[in-house]
C-alpha cells in the first residue's frame, strides 16, 4: 500500500483547514479491512478519519509552499473580479471554490466577499463565510510561512486594505 503522507505530516483538509497526520490505522468497515489517515485539525483539536485510498478524492493535499504565499496574496489584492449578483448562486460558487481544496480559490472568496462587503452589507451567511475563508486562509499561510498566526492575520488585513 503506497501512502501520500505520513504520520507528523501537516496537511490540508478542505474546509476544516490544516491538520497533522496523528496515525494511519486500520480499521474493519463494512467485512473490508481499510487504512485511514488519523487527522488532528490544528485550528480546534478536532479528530476526523480520512480513508487513505480516498484522501485524493476528499482533496486532501499538502500545506502551500513558503514560495506561494505571495501567489496568494496577489489574489487578495484583485479589483477586477466579477461578482454574481444573485445572492443563492454566489453562495454555491463560494462553497464549491472552499470544498475545492484550492488555498488561491479560497482567496479568492475572501477577496470577492470584501469587495462586496465594501459594496452592501453582507448576509448572516456571507458573514460567516468570510470568517470562514479568512481563518482558513491566515492558518495556511502561517504554516507555510513559519509564522504565527497574528502575524499571519495581519498580513492577510494589511493586503486585503491596502488593495
Amino acid at each position: 500500500m503506497s501512502l501520500l503522507f505520513s504520520i507528523g505530516k501537516k496537511v490540508v483538509y478542505p474546509t476544516h483547514g490544516v491538520a497533522r497526520v496523528e496515525a494511519i490505522e486500520e480499521k474493519v468497515v463494512s467485512g473490508e479491512r481499510q487504512a485511514f489517515y488519523v487527522l488532528r485539525i490544528l485550528g480546534n483539536g478536532m479528530t476526523v478519519m480520512v480513508p487513505t485510498r480516498k484522501a485524493q478524492q476528499v482533496r486532501l493535499r499538502e500545506v502551500i509552499r513558503r514560495a506561494e504565499v505571495p501567489k496568494v496574496m496577489a489574489i487578495l489584492r484583485r479589483n477586477d473580479l466579477e461578482i454574481c449578483p444573485n445572492w443563492n448562486r454566489r453562495y454555491k460558487d463560494n462553497q464549491e471554490r472552499i470544498r475545492s481544496g484550492s488555498l488561491y480559490e479560497v482567496a479568492l472568496v475572501l477577496r470577492k466577499l470584501v469587495l462586496l462587503q465594501k459594496d452592501r452589507n453582507l448576509s448572516f451567511g456571507e458573514k460567516k463565510m468570510l470568517e470562514t475563508v479568512r481563518q482558513l486562509l491566515v492558518s495556511e499561510i502561517s504554516h507555510a510561512a513559519g509564522i504565527d498566526e497574528g502575524a499571519a492575520g495581519r498580513m492577510v488585513d494589511r493586503t486585503i486594505h491596502t488593495a
